[in-house]
Order: structure tokens, then sequence, then C-alpha cells
């Protein structure tokens, strides 16, 4: 009778350890749909909107620039925000992260839509507004480091590209949706949309972030984080560790964000110049953008299957320098005004090629940080990286040239920022078949003996392939995140070894 109520006990929590990792890719996808509809309305309303409710002053170039200088400020937070989301993360869960950055980034949004025009209040108007901007930078920040973190420590092995991929998805879906609640909007009549009409995303974002907060209250810590906090080994400081054991792999992670230029310079700049120097329609326009992002969602989880099976380097790299160079070709269709050309070259390069090293980014990140000190080493990195990425389409309205042939400097600088991210990813370690355990440093094996097992060998690292044989209950426990394994034939059970 014992017996049996034990392995239906045993029964129903192997039920559940294999459901949560599914629970965590659903969390993480639904919490970065709703974090990033957020954060793209807003771009949406600066390229079409904003230059002529806050800055109506100015001459419409100029005011272009500075509505669009608003989206860029967000990106000079995430760096700051990123040393503090990335403290919290590594020293007290993931979870307090993820909680936090939806509360603000869904307050922050829901305020713009509140903000009087510059002409009711005047100048405070735009100040408020980069405030604003501001604080959904420090809640971005921290987004999708805390989402991808946990997601990678649910996912089994030999999967983990996969399953981080879903939060990237979610990114996507939360465009689409984003973009898709302009197509009625902006058929307004100008004085409804530049007085009410352009609020209304930002006022549903009340919705978004109540369902966003029921979702992320109910996730669990992951497994190797867990095992990290039941031995104490949290840093009281992760930047120090960071910064001391693994600024190489920090500088490759900064540098591979620049790979964002293409999906900024897609989402404002070039929406910018096709509206209003090429005269193209603007709902035209948003359903390319719609279109690209609904061919990313199937296409993000199958470059992450491929890049568990090949690597996640060639992915990446791949993707990193296809869609820069089809800028090229994206913009002068754009120039162009051929609207069969804008949407076989946007999908082709958002859709498809981009989607390579969006979905693989998440996990080849993460895999290059121990989980002591992966949230910030994810978060800092990407957000020096994005921060850049994010001025992109400040630095291309200041370096275009005049007409519809001023797109030819915007093009290279954004295959340039492609072309660095690239290099700084090739010199990175291949992490595809390396498990999280040895990422770690806490898959030891006894070191060979002629005779007896003796009390004083010393452990050495295994193999990923040599663990999956292995019949070792010592490291079975560790993988489980449990801290005291027993003795095997006489020998102390492993330590921490690589610490």
């Amino acid at each position: 009778m014992v017996d049996t109520a034990m392995d239906s006990s045993g029964s129903r929590q192997g039920e559940e350890a294999g459901k949560t990792p599914i629970k965590a890719v659903i969390a993480g996808w639904i919490g970065s749909f709703l974090e990033y509809y957020d954060f793209f309305i807003y771009g949406t309303a600066a390229a079409l909107v904003f230059g002529k409710v806050f800055f109506p002053t100015a001459n419409p170039t100029t005011a272009t620039l500075l509505s669009l200088a608003t989206y860029g400020v967000a990106y000079v937070a995430r760096p700051v925000g990123s040393v503090f989301m990335g403290h919290l993360g590594d020293r007290y869960g993931r979870k307090r992260v993820l909680v936090l950055t939806v509360t603000l980034m869904g307050t922050a949004t829901f305020l713009v839509g509140c903000l009087p025009s510059y002409n009711s209040i005047g100048l405070l108007a735009p100040i408020l507004l980069v405030a604003l901007r501001l604080l959904q930078g420090l809640a971005a920040s921290g987004e999708q480091a805390g989402a991808n973190s946990l997601s990678l420590e649910h996912a089994p092995e030999g999967r983990r590209s996969f399953y981080t991929s879903f939060t990237l998805a979610g990114t996507q879906a939360g465009l689409v949706v984003a973009t898709a609640l302009w197509l009625p909007i902006s058929t307004l009549p100008e004085a409804q949309l530049d007085s009410w009409g352009w609020r209304i995303p930002f006022w549903l974002s009340a919705i978004v972030t109540v369902a966003g907060l029921i979702i992320r209250s109910r996730l669990t810590e992951g497994p190797a984080f867990q095992r990290v906090e039941a031995e104490d080994e949290q840093s009281r400081l992760p930047l120090a560790p960071l910064l001391s054991e693994h600024w190489p792999n920090l500088l490759r992670v900064a540098f591979g964000g620049l790979a964002s230029t293409v999906s900024t310079i897609v989402a404002v700049y070039a929406l910018a110049f096709a509206v209003k120097t090429v005269g193209l329609d603007d709902t035209t326009m948003l359903w390319v953008v719609i279109a690209a992002n609904l061919v990313a969602l199937a296409a993000i989880p199958l470059w992450a299957y491929l890049a568990d099976r090949i690597g996640r380097k060639p992915v990446f790299i791949f993707g990193a320098l296809g869609s820069g160079a089809l800028m090229f070709a994206y913009l002068a269709a754009i120039a162009g005004g051929s609207y069969v050309l804008i949407f076989v070259v946007g999908i082709a390069m958002s859709g498809l090629v981009y989607s390579a090293q969006n979905g693989v980014w998440p996990a080849l990140y993460g895999e290059m940080f121990p989980t002591r000190v992966r949230l910030s080493g994810m978060a800092i990195g990407t957000q020096v990286g994005f921060a850049l990425g994010g001025l992109a389409p400040t630095v291309a309205v200041w370096i275009a040239g005049d007409g519809t042939g001023g797109w030819v400097p915007v093009a290279a600088m954004t295959f340039g920022a492609s072309v660095l991210a690239a290099i700084a990813i090739a010199t990175a370690r291949e992490t595809a078949h390396v498990t999280l355990a040895e990422i770690d440093g806490i898959e030891p094996r006894p070191a060979p003996t002629t005779g007896a097992a003796t009390s004083d060998a010393v452990p050495v690292p295994v193999t990923a392939k040599e663990i999956s044989s292995s019949q070792r209950a010592p490291s079975a426990r560790s993988r489980l995140g449990r801290s005291a394994p027993q003795t095997l034939q006489g020998q102390r059970g492993p330590g921490r070894s690589g610490r």
C-alpha cells in the first residue's frame, strides 16, 4: 500500500516536472508578447504621429527627427537599467525581474496615452514624454534577459535553443498585434488621429499589464537557479565576477546585439521614409510589417531547432549577414515605389533571414555565462548592443541624403553593424552540445585509477557525451540541483569544479 502511494506520488511529480519547461515557455512567450506590444506601439506612433502632437512648432523634418529621438532615448536607459535588473535577477531570482518589468512597462505606456499635447501644456509635454520613455527603457532592460534565462534553465538538454526561441516569437507576436491596431486607427481623419486616435493602443496596455502580472506571478525558478540558491552561491554583487571573469563574452554579446539595427531601421526609419519621403500608403506599409512578422513566428523556432543540431554560430552569422545585406534591396524597393518588391524583400529580410539570428541569440548568449551571472551577462551585454541599435533610426535621419535616393548611407550603416555582430559571434565558443551543468562547472568525474578508488582522487570535467552514458548517481543529482551528493566507492562526492 505504501509502495503504491509512493509510486503514485512519484508519477505525479514526474508528470509535473515534464510540464514545467512548457509552462516556462508559455509564460515567457506571453510575457514577452505583452511587454513588446507596449514597446512597439511607441515606435509606430513616433514615426507617424508624435512629430505633430509633441513638436508642432518645428518643420516636418525636424519634428520627425525629434520624435524618433524620443524613441531612441529609451535605449539610453537600457544599459543603466540592465545593471540593476541583472543584479536583482542573479541575486534574488528571475521571477522578481519579470514581474517588475511588466509592471513598469505597462504603467509607463498607459500614461503616455494620457499625456496632453504640446498645444495644451507647451514644453512640459515632450519633457513628460521623454521621462516615460526612459521608464519604458528601464523595464525593457531586464525583460528578455529574464525571460530567456528562465526558459533556458527549464529547457531539456539538447533542445535549449528551440525552447528559448519562443520568447523571441512572443516579441514578434507583440509587434504584429501592435502594428495591426494601427491599421484602423491610421484611417481616421487627421484631426481625430492627432487628438485621440493615437492614444487607444496605449490605453489598452492596462489590460495587457494585468494579464502579464497574473501570468508571471505563477512562474517558478529553473532547476539551475534553485541549485545556486540552495547552495548559497549567488554573488553579493554579480557585476564583479561578470566583469572580472566573463568580460570577453560580455563584449561578444554587446557587439552581437548590433544585429538588432536591422529591426529598428525597419520598424521606424523605413516606415517614415516610405510614408513621408516617398509618399507611399502608410496602411500598406504597416501590412508589410505584419506579414513579415507572421512569417517570423514560424521561422524563429525552425531556425532554433536547426541550431540545436548544427550549432548556434552558423545560424546566427547567416542571419546577421544576410539580413544586413538585404537592407539595400528593401530600401531600394521602397524608393522605387513597387509594393510587390517591398512585400517580397521585406518578408525575405525580416521574416525569414533576420529570424535566423533572432531565434538563436537567446540560447547563444545565455550559454556564454554560468547561472550565477547569467541574467546580468545577458542583460548588460544585449542592452549595450540594443542601445546602439535603438539609436540607429535617429542616426539614419541624420546621415540620409535628400530625396528618394538618400537611403544608401542608411543601408550601408545597417550592413556594417551586421558585419560587426557576425565577427563577434564567430569568435565565441560553440555551446550547442554542452550541458548547463558543464557551463556551471559542476559535472565532474573521478580521475582514472589503476586499483580501488581512493579518498583523494581528483575530480575532472566530463563531456556531455560521457555524462549521458554515465550511470553514476552524483551527476544525476547535480543536474537536479541537489547540493549534497552521496559518496561512491568510498570517494568524496564531486565538488564544484571550475569555481
